[in-house]
């Protein structure tokens, strides 16, 4: 559990150190069998997005943890990073709002980061 709540320490600073809204922590463990947790976070403008996806993926490498995959970053309004266990989704506001993921795993408990301590 440890190895987890450092992730999710280290993508929720980054998201916040580039002004990433709205950061949720979803625990789909109980739903999912591709991954344990999603992060899903919003920024105003694709160049944001992209900004918000770099500093995760920076402060993660600098932490070694692995990207396993990546999608969605050409166009700046929805990307998905892979860690295994979390998936984070970084969304333009709008796409967030269109797609309704939190909608959709709704069945998943939302965490915040004292839930993980």
């Amino acid at each position: 559990m440890k190895d987890i709540e450092e992730k999710i320490s280290v993508i929720i600073k980054a998201c916040t150190d580039k002004k990433g809204f709205d950061v949720k922590i979803l625990d789909i463990s109980e739903l999912s069998n591709v991954a344990d947790y999603f992060i899903i976070v919003s920024g105003n403008t694709p160049n944001q997005v992209m900004a918000i996806a770099d500093e995760i993926e920076d402060k993660m490498y600098l932490t070694n943890y692995d990207l396993l995959g990546k999608e969605g970053y050409r166009e700046g309004n929805w990307i998905l990073l892979d860690y295994g266990d979390i998936v984070v989704h970084v969304f333009r506001k709008e796409e967030r709002e269109f797609y309704g993921l939190e909608k959709v795993w709704a069945d998943g408990r939302e965490l915040t980061l004292e839930d993980m301590i």
